[in-house]
């Protein structure tokens, strides 16, 4: 294969309250450093990759929830993972959490380059759960401490691929990824956290990890994209989270998986003719898209949505 890219996916393990950053950004580099090994030129890190999952967790003092945000990147913590990442010469994808200098806050991932710098960041649009608090096991309060992204779903040039980036609950909206594909991505780098029990109903646990391949799968192939997924996996803070990092190939299909629920890497060698083949010969849209019927999509209200939907 020519044109191809070695991929990798870095799944974190937990990571528990009171776990310091450098002890962090000392795991992600090491996991870097085994995915140079092997001949990887992009890794993908999962979202809120720095800390605990928080927004599982009512905070009520700001100093406290300050403490999860970082208000520059690189910061004196994660200096170390930019710099070896310029002396392997790779790139990679890391979410965290984005206090900017005007005081606002998302949940944000960026994309690095082999010399260390960001090329792209992308900030989280499809926030999932409440800003209010309910009566659960755990909370699900993005709303609450993350604004919804302002960036739309932009693409960047990195390893002569077109690398497009979202986290999380994007993945179960399609279009994140059709938009995406529209504008030329053939690789999305995708974070997330996602915990083995819904509390907003009675979800059987075994679809918690078919719904989330299944969101990947048939993104990859409907827009013609190669999908690196990374999750943080195990009991984090009282909470269980599903793991299940993988890479789906533009077919559909998954290539590669983890199988345990701590850190670990999986590889592929992404062959980026196989997303022009589809692009070319299935999913052709200058010639079989009909956009003039999908004003339902863009409508803030369609007819079918009530208010009692709208959270």
């Amino acid at each position: 294969m020519t044109n191809s890219t070695t991929l990798a996916v870095a799944q974190l393990g937990p990571i528990n309250s009171g776990e310091s950053r450098e002890s962090v950004v000392s795991r992600l580099c090491a996991l870097l450093q085994g995915a140079a090994d092997a001949g990887a030129n992009i890794v993908t890190f999962p979202e809120l990759a720095l800390t605990t999952f928080f927004p599982r967790t009512w905070v009520e003092e700001q100093e406290d929830i300050d403490q999860f945000f970082e208000s520059s990147m690189p910061s004196p913590a994660t200096q170390p993972l930019f710099d070896l990442a310029q002396q392997l010469n790779i790139s990679f994808y890391l979410g965290y959490a984005e206090l900017t200098e005007d005081g606002r806050r998302f949940n944000t991932s960026i994309l690095v380059n082999g010399e260390g710098r960001i090329v792209g960041k992308y900030r989280k649009i499809h926030l999932p759960g409440h800003s209010d608090r309910k009566d659960a096991p755990f909370q699900h309060l993005e709303k609450r401490y993350f604004e919804i992204g302002d960036l739309g779903f932009p693409v960047f040039t990195d390893r002569g691929r077109r690398i497009s980036m979202c986290l999380c609950n994007d993945r179960r909206w399609p279009e994140t990824f059709r938009v995406a594909s529209l504008n030329g991505a053939e690789l999305m780098l995708l974070g997330y956290n996602t915990p083995v029990h819904n509390i907003h109903w009675q979800e059987p646990e075994h679809l918690r990890m078919f719904h989330h391949r299944l969101s990947l799968q048939a993104a990859a192939y409907q827009n013609s994209l190669w999908i690196c997924a990374a999750g943080k996996a195990g009991e984090e803070d009282g909470s269980v989270l599903i793991g299940g990092s993988c890479i789906v190939s533009p077919a559909g299909e998954i290539v590669a998986q983890t199988t345990s629920t701590g850190d670990e890497l999986i590889f592929a060698i992404a062959d980026f003719d196989l997303g022009e083949h589809f692009r070319r010969n299935i999913f052709n849209f200058a010639a079989h898209r009909r956009p003039e019927f999908y004003g339902a999509i863009t409508d803030p209200r369609p007819g079918r949505v009530t208010d009692a939907d709208v959270e």
